[in-house]
């Protein structure tokens, strides 16, 4: 897009990434809320949602000169009831314009009128700029990835998050809560003024660390192998030389590591986290371990006076890279909200799921029924091939069936090509299916599915498969 001159109160196209140009209107921005350092950009409210944005000059388009085209390109439902958002608001101005200029009422009296308010810097209310009759989108996926759902002000002083999520009741009783803003790009999350630790650059902690180097955190790093820092020393992290010192020097530390194990050595073992722990500092695990590590590792950490949160995520090295992880998040509440714009950075959403532990239970869950599933895809695969059917052609027919979704068929190509470069470690599902039988054998509840599985990633193992990606499952049903 060109760079034009724009000013306050201006409508426009607004346009983020890959996504299609949205209108908006430029408006001042909460007299608290700091511009994206290094940015030339305007403060703009988009149209048919609550949602504003830090947009560059040069991804803005005036409103009326580019209408037509805009609208021939964008045919979708959300997009056609933004466009008329604008239309009616500009009529609305247009009225308030004709009753500023003096015009009376039918009874030939003077109706006084308030004149279109453009939020200034010292304006609060930004959902002012709202039409009262034009709907939300606030269910739209697409507003929730790329839009930052900005509330009066900036991260530095904002309402608690729990005020900004979406509350899921459960039956159970428990809370769940999910982003309403969820991961915004190209630099539209206000990063908070913590200093964040990252602890373990595997597959996964390699793209969080990278998207919140992006976003604008301060992000000190620390890896086992040390050299895998390097990368993110030149994109702007500092480097911490043991896991007590990263801890020392930062706010809030996460850790992101292969297993219960790894997770334990990480806090308790030499130079560990615990040593670097004081009254105050925030620790959050985001590796998928048992419930019992995370109570552990919850009560060592307390007991020196530091704030835990658990939040593993449910993804892919892809979905890492990309910042579309969804977090589960359990324990310290004030952690989570603390947390806010480094889970923006990192996923598309989280979830608060109450005392620490319940979001392990949660993630082994997921991964069980995760892992089983690509189990049953490799064994429908090979049965296809056994009986003289076509591989291809079974993956077209579950591409458009209700099986349908990108993990099917990005599984089914691995194996239908041969490839199985890793985006989620075999040896990594094969631990989350052991942790949740163990897990269903804790709560005397049976899981017979989840064990055949478990079975099945062991013989790949045994084929040498550990380092390969989950869809390296297949291999087991063919040697």
């Amino acid at each position: 897009m060109a760079t034009v001159h724009l000013r306050i109160g201006d409508l426009v196209w607004g346009k983020l990434g890959r996504y299609p140009p949205w209108p908006g209107k430029i408006v001042s921005p909460p007299k608290d809320l700091k511009k994206p350092r290094g940015k030339k950009c305007h403060f703009v409210k988009f149209f048919g949602t609550e949602d504003h944005a830090w947009i560059k000059v040069e991804q803005l388009k005036p409103y009326h000169p580019h209408k037509e085209e805009m609208i021939k390109i964008n045919k979708g439902k959300r997009f056609q009831q933004a466009v008329d958002a604008v239309e009616d608001f500009l009529k609305k101005s247009k009225g308030k314009e004709q009753n500023s200029d003096g015009k009376g009422d039918s009874k030939g009296k003077k109706t006084p009128s308030k004149p279109l308010k453009i939020l200034e810097e010292d304006d609060e209310d930004l959902s002012a700029l709202k039409d009262p009759s034009e709907k939300p989108v606030k269910d739209d996926p697409h507003f929730h990835h790329f839009l930052l759902s900005q509330s009066e002000k900036p991260a530095s002083s904002m309402e608690p998050i729990s005020k900004r999520l979406k509350i899921i009741e459960e039956d159970s009783g428990s809370t769940s809560i999910q982003a309403a803003d969820s991961t915004a790009i190209n630099g539209s999350i206000i990063p908070t003024d913590k200093r964040i630790g990252f602890l373990g650059l595997g597959l996964m902690g390699s793209g969080i660390v990278s998207n919140l180097l992006k976003m604008g955190h301060v992000v000190t790093v620390w890896n086992r192998t040390a050299e895998k820092c390097d990368l993110f020393i030149q994109e702007g992290a500092r480097l911490g030389r043991t896991p007590a010192e990263v801890v020392s020097m930062c706010d809030i530390t996460f850790s992101c590591v292969s297993d219960p194990k790894a997770a334990r050595d990480l806090v308790l073992g030499p130079s560990g986290v615990l040593q670097g722990i004081r009254p105050g500092k925030c620790y959050v695990e985001m590796s998928t371990v048992d419930p019992e590590t995370i109570t552990e590792l919850s009560q060592v950490i307390t007991s020196r006076g530091g704030r835990f949160l658990e939040a593993p995520v449910a993804g892919s090295q892809q979905l890492s890279n990309d910042g579309m992880l969804v977090i589960l998040a359990a324990g310290d509440r004030t952690v989570y909200e603390d947390c806010s714009s480094c889970f923006q950075a990192m996923g598309k959403t989280s979830f608060f799921l109450g005392e620490a532990g319940n979001a392990a239970r949660m993630m082994l869950i997921l991964n069980m029924v995760q892992g089983s599933f690509m189990a049953t895809i490799a064994e429908g695969l090979t049965l296809a091939q056994a009986t003289g059917q076509s591989q291809q052609t079974l993956l077209d027919i579950l591409c458009q069936g209700q099986m349908a979704s990108t993990f099917v068929d990005q599984k089914c190509q691995n194996i239908l090509q041969g490839n199985f470069k890793p985006d989620y470690y075999l040896k990594h599902i094969q631990k989350d299916l052991r942790l949740a039988i163990s897990m269903g054998d804790m709560a005397n509840h049976p899981t017979p599915m989840a064990a055949a599985a478990n079975e099945v990633y062991k013989r790949a193992k045994a084929l040498d498969q550990s380092d390969n990606d989950m869809s390296a499952v297949y291999r087991a049903y063919i040697h």
